[in-house]
């Protein structure tokens, strides 16, 4: 993907681009952005249109492979000193810097790599806002989570459970609902 500037650096003039564009060899996916497929991934556009923002909670969870529900919005984790997204499509999550990268990983979404917080993050999470997801969206994670628990990385979850805030309230809800 590209933005408008790299296309009229790369084809010389906006002409230039038009033309491209006329044949077919470059399509306008969002304003702004540019690609050579004609179909790409709303996910990957969102992730190309904001680089530093991280693929967070539903999201994550449903490309993770813990929830068959599909999201009906984008949920990205942000620093709290970062503007805020006005796009319609995304829910932000405001996240202190020093815990904001904690479990940030790089994994292929359709083709587009996409920043997204791992599997162990993701257990955190899911702990951190029990009280604001549905109760049965929830349980589906936590038996899900149950199945996968010999591939988990323990130390890493207990680590990122540490560091958040509520680290008791999180660490006791491990014990007794996940592990």
């Amino acid at each position: 993907m590209y933005t408008q500037a790299e296309c009229i650096e790369k084809f010389g003039s906006k002409y230039n681009m038009n033309k491209v564009m006329e044949e077919g060899l470059l399509y306008r996916v969002d304003r702004g952005i540019y690609s050579e497929k004609e179909h790409v991934p709303e996910l990957g556009i969102l992730s190309f249109k904001y680089p530093k923002a991280i693929v967070t909670m539903r999201n994550a969870w449903f490309i993770h492979g813990l929830t068959d529900v599909i999201p009906d919005e984008y949920d990205f984790a942000t620093d709290r000193d970062a503007a805020k997204i006005t796009d319609k499509r995304v829910k932000q999550y405001f996240y202190p810097k020093e815990i904001l990268a904690n479990g940030c990983i790089e994994k292929d979404y359709q083709g587009y790599m996409i920043r997204i917080y791992n599997k162990e993050r993701m257990l955190v999470e899911l702990i951190r806002y029990k009280s604001k997801l549905p109760f049965d969206y929830y349980k589906e994670i936590v038996l899900n989570y149950r199945r996968i628990l010999p591939t988990l990385d323990i130390r890493e979850v207990e680590d990122y459970a540490m560091a958040s805030p509520k680290k008791d309230l999180i660490m006791e809800r491990l014990q007794l609902e996940v592990l």
